[in-house]
């Protein structure tokens, strides 16, 4: 046996035999991939502390991944599906890698963010890859199980993120969450070599199954082009305006957005071989499919973004603490994704996928209760029943989008899904994190009323709610010192003054940290009952497009007209 796997899977003449070896290369790839942006979360305090970032470097720090990782996967997953599926894996790795190496090497915002966009870059590599090499590899009979495995590991991610980063910033620095990375990315490239067969388009046989010989077919360029434009665009505009404003930066991006988008949908309609064929969009199951997809993952990162904050913030815990905090939002994942299993071959995907996304919509309202009084305990049923709902709602999803596209543009087929998923959790953070920023700032004016706070201190204290709680800290040092002096004076008189002054500004900060954390906490609540609107509303919409019938049905009567044709063709 040859140590490194070089026999195509399209040349094999029955299921390879290490698939599930090579899913968990595939799994592990992805799961990086996704730790990356949520490891981020809680590694943010200590990263804006240590460079002195402002909340807009902050926000660029986290969405110069975003950008190029959406609006590159697309064209990656075309040249994959033409080149080598397992050759884009392995090479998004490697960049992967380096960008995490340089990250941890630089000192400033622009650094920290260069470094993330070359991490975005890789992972757009990376994560078609993993889709289409799972597809590729794995029979249709165990395709379904293998997605709902990677969509637990997704799941898995994002609760794992917070928790390896917590565990790391104990004894590190901000910079050992970059390094993590390297070496997981140089396990899942030698793994990717040992056992993941390569892949690549094949050219369509009489059957309708891939053939050995590659398609032949130029790739859309132009088309791709226009698709990393208009996502782009899409993307920038999703972070600029609900943060920074609607200047002449969003408005252009906004511009840029739906002219691209119009070009690229009149462009494919027309190329004979377009990146993606965007009829598939009028079919409801592929659109709905897409539709739950980036409405759950709006949802699940806009809900992820603000819980981290106030498990740390609010309720001070640690980044070790915050982490631990979130796993039973893992193990919910794992449970649900064995549900769907069970559930979808019986009872059809649209009542799985629409039960999944009620209780989604279910965990959002149950956080609308949330007020300064909440302890840990009141997010656990959010956080278990958001569990369960992802890994009901996403696996039959991922699989519908999939198998909607032929083996010879299964790359293609997992840049949709994934294009989706990054457009939902953007616009998720976008969206419900201007809210949220919006209704603290309101908050505290209201909660500070009539504390004759300077309104400098008091617009530093509405940027956020760190920025509000290390206002609340200076105020307390403020505090200390008038209580150091007021014990060091010699004058009985100027000792008084001095103590009742660092009285006053020790409830001071105390009312203060107070205001803070209930108008958060405040800010919270309306930001999960404007979530909840939309994923509910979303809900009936994905619920109106999925077909009925259950997935067996669905395969087979395809199968059996194709079986029919066969035989008429035959029997002539």
């Amino acid at each position: 046996m040859r140590l490194v796997m070089t026999e195509p899977v399209e040349r094999m003449d029955r299921p390879y035999a290490r698939r599930w070896w090579a899913l968990l290369v595939l799994c592990l790839s992805l799961l990086i991939i996704v730790m990356a942006n949520t490891a981020l979360t809680v590694a943010a305090p200590s990263m804006t502390q240590d460079l002195g970032l402002s909340s807009a470097d902050l926000q660029w720090v986290i969405d110069g991944y975003t950008v190029p990782y959406a609006a590159l996967m697309l064209l990656f997953g075309a040249i994959g599906d033409k080149y080598s599926r397992r050759g884009a894996l392995i090479l998004g790795l490697f960049v992967f890698g380096g960008g995490a190496v340089a990250g941890s090497l630089v000192g400033s915002a622009d650094g920290v963010i260069a470094a993330r966009a070359v991490m975005g870059f890789g992972a757009a590599m990376i994560m078609p890859a993993t889709l289409s090499l799972l597809a590729a590899t794995f029979p249709r009979a165990e395709r379904a199980k293998a997605i709902t495995l990677w969509t637990a590991t997704a799941g898995l991610a994002i609760a794992a993120g917070p928790l390896l980063a917590g565990a790391l910033l104990e004894d590190h620095g901000w910079k050992s969450t970059f390094l993590i990375n390297v070496p997981i990315a140089a396990v899942a490239i030698i793994g990717a070599l040992l056992l993941v067969p390569p892949s690549k388009a094949g050219k369509a046989g009489k059957d309708g199954k891939a053939g050995e010989a590659g398609n032949g077919g130029r790739i859309d360029h132009v088309g791709g082009l226009l698709s990393v434009v208009w996502i782009a665009a899409l993307v920038y505009m999703i972070i600029e305006g609900p943060h920074f404003g609607w200047g002449v930066k969003a408005i252009t991006a906004a511009v840029v957005a739906g002219a691209g988008l119009v070009l690229f949908v009149a462009w494919e309609l027309r190329h004979p071989r377009p990146v993606v064929d965007v009829r598939r969009f009028a079919e409801r199951r592929f659109a709905g499919s897409n539709l739950a997809v980036a409405l759950f993952f709006l949802a699940v990162f806009g809900a992820f973004y603000y819980l981290t904050q106030q498990l740390q913030f609010v309720l001070g815990y640690s980044a070790l603490e915050t982490g631990l905090r979130m796993l039973p939002l893992a193990g919910a994942v794992f449970v649900g994704s064995a549900l769907t299993g069970y559930l979808t071959p019986r009872v059809g995907m649209r009542l799985t996928v629409t039960a999944g996304m009620v209780g989604g919509t279910a965990a959002l309202a149950l956080l609308t209760q949330v007020d300064a009084s909440s302890s840990y305990g009141d997010f656990v049923a959010p956080l278990i029943i958001l569990g369960l709902a992802i890994g009901l709602a996403l696996s039959p999803c991922t699989d519908a989008i999939m198998g909607a596209f032929p083996e010879s543009e299964l790359g293609v087929g997992g840049a949709v899904n994934d294009t989706s998923l990054e457009l939902g959790g953007s616009l998720g953070i976008a969206i419900l994190g201007s809210l949220l920023a919006t209704s603290y700032h309101d908050h505290l004016a209201d909660a500070t009323a009539g504390s004759k706070l300077p309104a400098s201190t008091l617009s530093t204290a509405q940027d956020s709610v760190g920025a509000g709680y290390a206002v609340a800290q200076g105020i307390s040092e403020q505090a200390r010192k008038a209580a150091a002096q007021a014990a060091g004076a010699t004058d009985p008189q100027q000792a008084a003054q001095l103590k009742a002054q660092a009285e006053q500004l020790a409830q001071g900060a105390h009312r203060m940290a107070d205001a803070v954390g209930s108008s958060f906490s405040e800010a919270v609540a309306r930001t999960s009952l404007i979530g909840a609107v939309v994923l509910g509303i979303g809900t009936v919409v994905v619920a109106l497009l999925l077909p009925r019938g259950t997935e067996t049905e669905r395969v087979e009567r395809p199968e059996k007209e194709k079986e029919e044709k066969r035989e008429l063709v035959g029997a002539s």
